[in-house]
């Protein structure tokens, strides 16, 4: 094969990839900058320890239900579920004619959840062992989710609240309670998270810090903004 030749070949090669890489959208520098931040280190020891006597009360749960709009028949998500602290208060809520998913990225977590919901005779607890980008929920389900303490721990925000987002129902509300801290310290500001969930395509709708006297720092509420693609 000519020298010339190969040049040619070559030369059209070059052009291909870089029209192969035009066609793939690359993320923005904040939503790089958003899925690299620090977090913490996902919590795998000892479940039972959130099960501490008073935190209903101190965490006002009834009041973070209600702004949820949890109630008989709503299907809820309990996203980073850990030890089912969450998710059983929720399944009684909800009552028999609705359906909690506990979901959880840690299998012995899951594990937990499944005997501990047929301990308690709760047959409207589906566990779900998750990826860390994706809460691998059903279509169409999902009425109110909550990651209770468990937002510093996720790793890619964006591509997780993108991915919860075809699981929703119209309306649903989404509950973030965390405290402030810098990502990796089992905290993250609360400014951080309102501009993740900006990115990933959602509103916020209220904001409260009654949570306060559970050692959080805020508790914020989000809905999906509307798909354009939707009305298509």
């Amino acid at each position: 094969m000519s020298k010339i030749r190969i040049l040619f070949i070559s030369f059209l090669f070059c052009l291909f990839l870089g029209h192969t890489k035009a066609q793939t959208p690359a993320a923005t520098p904040s939503e790089t900058r958003a899925e690299t931040r620090k977090t913490s280190t996902p919590y795998t020891g000892e479940l039972s320890i959130f099960d501490s006597p008073g935190r209903e009360e101190r965490l006002h749960l009834d009041r973070v239900m209600d702004a949820l709009g949890i109630a008989p028949g709503k299907t809820v998500a309990d996203i980073g579920a850990g030890g089912g602290w969450f998710t059983v208060r929720a399944a009684k809520r909800v009552t028999e004619t609705g359906t909690v998913y506990a979901v959880d990225i840690n299998p012995a977590a899951i594990r937990y959840i499944e005997n501990r919901a047929h301990k308690e005779g709760l047959h409207n607890v589906k566990t779900i062992l998750s990826k860390a980008d994706d809460p691998s929920l059903p279509p169409n389900a999902v009425d109110a989710v909550l990651l209770l303490k468990t937002y510093h721990e996720v790793g890619q925000p964006i591509s997780l609240l993108r991915n919860l987002r075809p699981a929703l129902h119209l309306g649903a509300r989404i509950g973030v309670i965390d405290r402030n801290g810098n990502g990796e310290n089992h905290g993250v500001a609360r400014d951080i998270v309102i501009h993740e969930a900006e990115q990933a395509g959602y509103t916020l709708l209220a904001q409260y810090d009654f949570v306060k006297d559970d050692g959080m720092d805020y508790f914020l509420v989000f809905t999906a903004k509307p798909n354009p693609h939707d009305s298509q």
